[in-house]
C-alpha cells in the first residue's frame, strides 16, 4: 500500500529567484500547524527558499526575511523561522521553548532541520537542499 509518506517531489531550481518562487508555489499548500525541517548543506538554499515561502504566506516581504542564525528565531506572525546551526543538539535545544512555539497553531520553518529530526509530531514537510553548483539546486520534498 502506498502512502503519503512514500511520495517525494522533486524540484530542480536554476537560480536564487527561481528557488524564492518554488517556496512562493509551496506557500499555498502550508495549513497550520505545520513543521517545515529545511535540510541540506551550508548555502544550499534553505534561507533563499525561505525568503519565498514566508513571503507567499503573505508574513512578510522578501527584503524583510534573514537567515536567523545568531538571534535563532525571527517571528512573522505565525510563521516562526528558526535557525538551528549554532544549537547543540541535545544540551541546547531543550532551552529554545520550541514546544510552546508548537503549541500556537503556526508555521514553524526550521533551517538546519537535521537537528530537529523527531521533535515534532505531525504533520511536517521534511526538504532537502543539494547545491549543484553554481544557483542550482535540486530540491526534494517529502510529506509526514
Amino acid at each position: 500500500m502506498k502512502t503519503k509518506e512514500d511520495d517525494i517531489r522533486e524540484y530542480l531550481t536554476e537560480s536564487d529567484d527561481a528557488t524564492i518562487t518554488l517556496g512562493r508555489q509551496l506557500a499555498a499548500e502550508v495549513r497550520p500547524p505545520l513543521v517545515i525541517l529545511l535540510m541540506g548543506e551550508m548555502g544550499a538554499g534553505k534561507t533563499t527558499f525561505s525568503k519565498g515561502l514566508i513571503s507567499g504566506l503573505d508574513a512578510a516581504e522578501e527584503e524583510e526575511i534573514t537567515s536567523p542564525t545568531f538571534t535563532l528565531v525571527h517571528q512573522y506572525g505565525k510563521v516562526f523561522h528558526i535557525d538551528l546551526y549554532r544549537i547543540e543538539p541535545g544540551r541546547d535545544f531543550e532551552t529554545l521553548g520550541l514546544d510552546d512555539v508548537y503549541d500556537q497553531n503556526a508555521v514553524i520553518l526550521v533551517e538546519w532541520g537535521e537537528k530537529a529530526a523527531g521533535r515534532f509530531p505531525g504533520p511536517r514537510w521534511e526538504i532537502h537542499f543539494e547545491d549543484l553548483g553554481g544557483d542550482r539546486r535540486r530540491i526534494n520534498l517529502k510529506e509526514f
